[in-house]
């Protein structure tokens, strides 16, 4: 079904397609092992049915209608603290293609749902296998929302919900693998502050005043930024506090 991109330098070259799985991600991870395996290979699916989210969430995604694929990438050249790096690169990626597509504003939900027009039309997961003292391979996994029109409880949306054109998944995932190799190489040539401060300006709802949860209870406070480890930064009660995955969410969702 789908074709090797013919506008990326090594960003899906290496693609293969499988028209059912039941998680890209444990594919790509399996084929990860084999040291033959080259940088940026893609493996896409026209219907995972066991797709994983972050925070232990399923990611659900009707067949046929939307992109659901894994990269590997072979990012040696960041040490583990350096993780979240690449979480900026993706999401931004994710973030600069969507917004060529729709008139909507598209923001970054920390740490990296793509959210347009206030929904989620993407979700992210990225796991890094580490040796010593780099990370020695990546596995991308990326759900993107495409010609999806239904979802439960109305928390998420797609291309076509927003604009009301359909899409060819093909040109769609050439476009969308451009994006990711341009800012990847942004992040590998070295331009961190850039990405940083692109990662910023797109960050959901940071410097408003909202309510989160921590644990069990309920707190105003201001979204700040993130550190360099990827820690949300939250300033509550006048105190900036640090928080990781899991550790914080919004109070209204």
């Amino acid at each position: 079904m789908y074709k090797i991109p013919a506008s990326t330098l090594f960003v899906g070259k290496k693609l293969v397609y499988v028209p059912e799985c039941h998680s890209t991600n444990t594919l790509a991870a399996e084929l990860s092992q084999r040291g033959s395996v080259v940088e940026g290979t893609l493996v896409i699916t026209s219907n995972q049915f066991g797709g994983r989210g972050q925070r232990g969430n399923q990611w659900i995604s009707e067949p046929g209608k939307n992109l659901t694929f894994s990269l590997i990438l072979k990012p040696t050249f960041l040490k583990p603290d350096q993780q979240f790096r690449l979480t900026q690169v993706i999401s931004l990626a994710v973030a600069d293609y969507t917004k060529g597509r729709t008139h909507h504003i598209v923001k970054i939900k920390w740490p990296n749902d793509v959210l347009a027009n206030n929904k989620k039309i993407c979700g992210i997961l990225i796991e890094n296998s580490i040796s010593g003292d780099t990370i020695q391979n990546s596995i991308v996994g990326v759900g993107l929302n495409i010609n999806q029109t239904e979802f439960t409880e109305n928390k998420g949306t797609s291309l076509k919900n927003e604009t009301g054109l359909d899409f060819d998944l093909q040109y769609e995932l050439n476009e969308l693998l451009l994006c990711i190799e341009v800012r990847y190489l942004q992040l590998r040539d070295g331009k961190i502050e850039r990405l940083a401060e692109d990662y910023l300006q797109r960050l959901y709802r940071i410097g408003e005043i909202h309510s989160f949860r921590i644990g069990d209870n309920k707190k105003q406070g201001v979204i700040e930024g993130v550190d360099q480890r990827g820690r949300l930064v939250v300033l509550i009660d006048d105190v900036k506090q640090f928080f990781d995955l899991k550790e914080i969410s919004f109070g209204d969702q």
